[in-house]
């Protein structure tokens, strides 16, 4: 892979993208991991402004920490950065107080997608102030693979800088750009849980061997006991969440009835 090729390509079509749209830039929410980090930094090199957002909702330190040692780091590398610190805690704690109590088992995972919404809010909001573009986040196996994003959530974005790249290519990226090291060692998360649970802890699988699944193409006869098990997690969250990955279903109307 021609990783110095990759970032300059990208750069430039960030570039390009944001001067044909009549914007002034990009927004993006920063959250001490590798895609944001690398999706920033690529935001930055374009030279045009760059807004970082911060926007803790009862976060892991470590996180919090990461995030804002990369906002620190990108600042002093490039003059068109600045940054945007939202403590939606308070805000995301009245609105849980606001709903009607209940003891289902699906709520947790609605309130762990609520913040990702309540972020998607927030990045449009400092979009719309500035006039700006939200730069999305999201890899190729998260986004074509498994559907590992909430809808409206941190896949609400308008562009999406990184989602032809599988997540070692991300890190690969990462090394390229100088991303620091604390963020290029971190386990991958989406930090949407208030704790350090990591991304593989809540699919089962690895990056690696999500990256596997996804070019699959053999005999499966042929696998070992785990790689049937990493294929069977990838076509499961494959199948569930294509509800993403495809287009909004619309009723087509037959035209005898609009006559």
């Amino acid at each position: 892979m021609q990783v110095a090729s990759i970032i300059d390509h990208i750069t430039s079509w960030l570039s390009d993208y944001s001067k044909k749209s009549g914007t002034n830039g990009y927004v993006i929410g920063v959250s001490g991991g590798i895609d944001s980090a690398v999706t920033s930094t690529l935001g930055a090199r374009t030279g045009l402004p760059l807004v970082c957002v911060e926007m803790p909702i009862h976060q892991d330190l470590k996180q919090v920490t990461r995030a804002r040692n990369h906002i620190e780091w990108l600042m002093k590398k490039y003059p068109n950065v600045s940054v945007e610190t939202t403590e939606l805690t308070p805000i995301f704690d009245a609105f849980v107080n606001a709903l009607p109590a209940s003891d289902s088992t699906q709520r947790e995972m609605a309130l762990v997608n609520t913040r990702a919404r309540l972020r998607m809010t927030t990045l449009y909001y400092f979009a719309a102030l500035n006039h700006q573009l939200v730069l999305g986040t999201g890899n190729k196996v998260e986004d074509f693979g498994i559907g590992f994003y909430t809808k409206y959530g941190d896949g609400g974005v308008d562009i999406s800088p990184i989602a032809d790249l599988i997540k070692t290519e991300v890190f690969a990226l990462g090394r390229e750009l100088g991303i620091i090291e604390s963020i290029l060692s971190a386990p991958p998360t989406d930090g949407l849980w208030g704790d350090d649970r990591t991304d593989e802890d809540q699919i089962g699988a690895s990056y690696p061997e999500l990256e596997w699944a996804m070019d699959f193409n053999g005999d499966a006869t042929r696998l070992s006991n785990r790689q049937n098990e990493v294929l069977a997690i990838y076509r499961k969250l494959n199948r569930a969440n294509q509800h993403k990955m495809q287009s909004i279903p619309v009723c087509p109307i037959p035209k005898k009835l609009k006559d």
